[in-house]
């Protein structure tokens, strides 16, 4: 995501490095430069030129001061724009509703059904809600029995009275059933079609007359690219948007269409899908945007996601071992079950500052050895855990029978953990020298 416009506007900008001024002489490379990476990166192209006029406009308005440099002052320019053309502040989704109800609309294989599970499941973790999800699609079974395999997933109750009723008679009984159930928050996965059609708009229309609803979301898949803008306003024109949902963000998409969708529509960018894991929302904040298009990190993400997923006080305790020597492979094990909580750790390692630029972005962790790992511990004893240096030869035959690993990778395990904790007693004894 974002990943390749970020790095020709990087390079764009490192051409003025080293100069005493900005003129329009030394900064129309790195517009120039600028301009084709949103063009080949899909963003519209009267947005691009809009875009680039701004820039270089307030570049050349700008007085550059003794204690700032050049290039800090024009990829500050740069990124105020960014932020400006995604939306400038983040508009929350609303939650407060008694009950909350909210429509999702898309067309059909957008990400509804899938991102109506995310919504639900976010609103659980983060507000703290009582959600219920209806099942809308009265033209596809599949679509319900999607939505009820989701819903079971995530423990969250699904309302479907199946195909036989039209939306609006479900979607009444469903408000009946959250009543009397305490679900404080609704979400209505509708139909979708292959494109726009009278007979869609009509029904997602007769569903926003009937019933009031506090949110109505499209759910657009950014790989669509361009198009995606003439999808979001044929439906904001029917049914007055109150936001949108960009999905599969994490896939070879461009990225593009997130810079033209504020901008051309009016619409506000809520979410962004970026993993199919059932965690993987983004709300979208257009400053932390800004920051990952030019690698500058998204360090407030990352600290999120650490705080949702891990247990604090058992990575304290972890962290007190670590310090004392006293970190075993039973505590290796429980270090493993937190870092796997976090999700895909290369999505991670893209959210840390200069991340491209040391090579992080291209990092492909592959799940399986994590998993090897886990096996080769679990074959273990309790007191082989705690006494790693009492595994010999034998003991290594008997683990490796059990977790169907060889002993190589078993002795590999066994180093790289003796030298992990060599180096945090370096660490914690002040002996070891940072290399910088």
């Amino acid at each position: 995501m974002f990943e390749y416009m970020g790095d020709r506007i990087n390079n764009a900008i490192k051409n003025i490095r080293g100069m005493g001024k900005i003129s329009e002489e030394n900064i129309d490379a790195a517009v120039r430069e600028i301009r084709m990476a949103l063009l080949e990166a899909d963003v519209n192209f009267e947005v691009t030129k809009q875009f680039v006029a701004n820039v270089k406009e307030k570049a050349l308005g700008m007085e550059v001061g003794k204690s700032i440099k050049p290039d800090e002052l024009f990829i500050k320019i740069v990124r105020d724009e960014l932020v400006l053309l995604l939306g400038e502040e983040e508009v929350p989704l609303r939650t407060d509703g008694h009950p909350t109800i909210i429509m999702m609309a898309g067309l059909q294989g957008s990400g509804k059904t899938t991102t109506s599970g995310k919504i639900a499941n976010y609103v659980r973790k983060k507000c703290g809600k009582k959600p219920l999800l209806i099942a809308c699609d009265v033209y596809r079974p599949a679509a319900i029995d999607q939505l009820k395999s989701l819903g079971k997933s995530l423990g969250i109750p699904v309302y479907d009275e199946g195909t036989s009723k039209k939306p609006n008679e479900i979607i009444e009984s469903a408000l009946d059933f959250a009543k009397e159930n305490g679900h404080d928050y609704i979400i209505i996965d509708t139909a979708g079609r292959l494109q726009i059609d009278e007979d869609l708009m009509n029904e997602l229309v007769d569903i926003s007359e009937k019933f009031k609803l506090d949110e109505t979301l499209l759910v657009i898949d950014a790989m669509m690219g361009q198009d995606a803008i003439n999808v979001i306003k044929g439906f904001d024109e029917k049914l007055k948007l109150t936001g949108a949902v960009l999905t599969k963000m994490d896939g070879n998409t461009k990225g593009g269409v997130a810079l033209s969708v504020r901008h051309l529509t009016q619409v506000p960018i809520k979410f962004i899908g970026d993993s199919e894991k059932m965690d993987g929302l983004t709300s979208f904040d257009p400053k932390r945007m800004a920051d990952r298009i030019l690698d500058m990190g998204d360090i407030l993400s990352v600290v999120e996601k650490v705080e949702d997923s891990i247990d604090v006080d058992e990575a304290t305790d972890l962290a007190k071992k670590m310090q004392k020597g006293k970190f075993d492979l039973e505590d290796f094990l429980n270090t493993m079950k937190q870092i796997k909580k976090l999700g895909p750790l290369e999505n991670l390692l893209k959210m840390l500052p200069g991340a491209r630029k040391a090579g992080l972005a291209n990092v492909q962790i592959d799940p399986k050895e994590m998993a090897h790992l886990e096996a080769i511990i679990l074959s273990m004893t309790v007191y082989e855990r705690k006494h790693p240096e009492e595994i010999k030869h034998s003991r290594k035959q008997r683990i490796s029978s059990g977790c169907g690993r060889s002993v190589e990778e078993i002795n590999r395990l066994l180093n790289q953990f003796e030298q992990m904790k060599k180096m945090m007693k370096q660490f914690s004894s002040g002996n070891m020298k940072m290399p910088f």
